[in-house]
């Protein structure tokens, strides 16, 4: 059946993607993808990176929930992939061409189903937004070959700082880094002198938290992506900054 539907491909002048093909293969990896949730994303908010509305927040239904052997234990929270179906000419939409993601959640292992669970380690899989995956595979192909990479996000605005915790506790969500996109290290600055760096700790995801008191202080903020470029945000909190305000600094 497979052989007949890529012969009548062929004779109608349709591209069938080959992995090997891709650019020269420089640079991509292989893998599966999969969809979760409905057409409109409901179920891909909030998530294992601590973000919440990823419209509010910029990342949209761009996204998708990686398997462990990507996800690092949260450290690949928002890098950014493009993804491509290959080697499936039943269900890849001919000519679609590549598609463009930020990974913003978490797709579990099922250590008690051995067999079809996709993000099991050591296999490497995205778990995408339902429209995502429509871009680049039929509905009823269910799961789809694909060829990934690694690519720089494309942001709009600075790095976003969003505030949380307590007196005795500060927690800050990172979000909207381009570049590299995911975040190895945060430190953080109370007031506006030449004062020392404090080192911030991941909480889990993009979350990072220091137990060093800054409420009423103005805020600085140095952030390390994992290709380690720096980049500074001086003074982007002010004195009488809130817990649940975010405030925006530079990017890469």
């Amino acid at each position: 059946m497979m052989m007949v539907v890529m012969m009548m491909m062929m004779m109608m002048g349709v591209m069938i993607i080959n992995s090997e093909k891709i650019q020269g293969g420089e640079g991509w990896d292989y893998a599966h993808a999969t969809f979760y949730g409905g057409i409109h994303g409901e179920e891909t908010m909030q998530g294992a990176c601590g973000y919440g509305d990823l419209f509010q927040q910029g990342y949209g239904l761009a996204t998708a929930a990686l398997s462990t052997a990507l996800f690092n234990n949260g450290q690949a929270c928002g890098a950014c992939y493009e993804l491509i179906c290959v080697d499936d000419p039943q269900w890849c939409i001919p000519n679609a061409g590549p598609i463009r993601i930020t990974a913003t959640n978490f797709c579990p292992p099922n250590y008690e189903q051995a067999q079809g669970s996709w993000c099991n380690p050591p296999q490497k899989h995205f778990d995408l937004a339902m429209p995502m995956f429509l871009k680049m595979a039929a509905y009823h192909a269910g799961i789809v070959p694909v060829r990934y990479r690694r690519i720089s996000c494309q942001k709009q605005g600075g790095i976003k700082f969003q505030l949380m915790g307590n007196p005795y506790w500060t927690m800050v969500l990172v979000y909207n880094v381009a570049g590299a996109g995911d975040v190895v290290n945060v430190r953080v600055k109370k007031g506006t002198s030449n004062g020392e760096w404090v080192q911030m700790r991941r909480n889990w995801g993009q979350n990072w938290q220091t137990d060093v008191k800054l409420v009423g202080l103005s805020l600085s903020f140095e952030v390390t992506t994992s290709d380690g470029r720096i980049v500074q945000s001086n003074n982007v909190a002010p004195q009488n900054w809130q817990f649940g305000q975010t405030f925006q600094g530079h990017n890469f």
